[in-house]
């Protein structure tokens, strides 16, 4: 098998500058990163792509006890290693998270990724992934309710074809990989789908969380 190394599709350290990368959407994604640790309050967590380090600084400034992995050494992550390969023992944390970061690797690669998340992880694992599926994003004000925001699926007429770009190798609705395919590919990994959801304020980002089945 050829190694990650060679495959995976990396960034510079400068492409996670301020609003480069961490702008308005991309810190409400974070917020609902930090918002479902909180909800599970694992004892011990371990993050895969660790991007520009906040998910690791704001959670370490509430007591929690949280260890990085990546492949680029710039970024001092606790280990350095490849996704596929992860130099940790089975079930070593209680939650194993990644966001935005299996879509750098090769579809069958990001699954070898996901598998090794499922053996290290005692109890839980949570994931973002880019999702292509066209919305539109509406905002109104209800009395009583407030501010209401909602998504109104976007008609295409016809479907884009496949291509490789950019960073992504993949992304959920893109030709190939459906939704439907993604859950069930994930699903055979010994883990149960908690919940999947869109973020409201940010769609393009799709969350996933799954129980470690015992």
């Amino acid at each position: 098998m050829k190694k990650l190394n060679d495959r995976v599709r990396k960034v510079d350290k400068s492409h996670y500058q301020f609003r480069n990368y961490v702008n308005k959407h991309r810190l409400l994604s974070i917020w609902h990163q930090l918002d479902e640790v909180f909800l599970l309050n694992p004892s011990s967590i371990l993050e895969l792509g660790i991007g520009p380090g906040l998910f690791k600084l704001i959670l370490s400034h509430f007591g929690y006890v949280v260890t990085t992995v990546d492949i680029d050494p710039e970024l001092k992550p606790d280990y350095v290693a490849s996704a596929t390969e992860i130099p940790i023992a089975d079930n070593s944390y209680d939650c194993v998270c990644s966001f935005q970061m299996l879509e750098h690797l090769p579809y069958e690669q990001s699954l070898i990724a996901f598998s090794e998340m499922v053996r290290i992880a005692r109890n839980n694992i949570i994931i973002s992934l880019p999702d292509a599926k066209s919305l539109w994003v509406y905002s109104l004000h209800i009395p009583k309710l407030g501010q209401v925001t909602f998504h109104v699926p976007r008609p295409r007429l016809r479907q884009k074809k496949l291509k490789v770009y950019g960073l992504h190798y993949w992304e959920i609705n893109k030709p190939g990989y459906p939704l439907e395919k993604i859950i069930s590919d994930f699903n055979k990994y010994n883990v149960c789908m908690i919940k999947t959801y869109r973020v409201i304020e940010n769609p393009y980002h799709r969350f996933f969380l799954f129980k470690i089945l015992k």
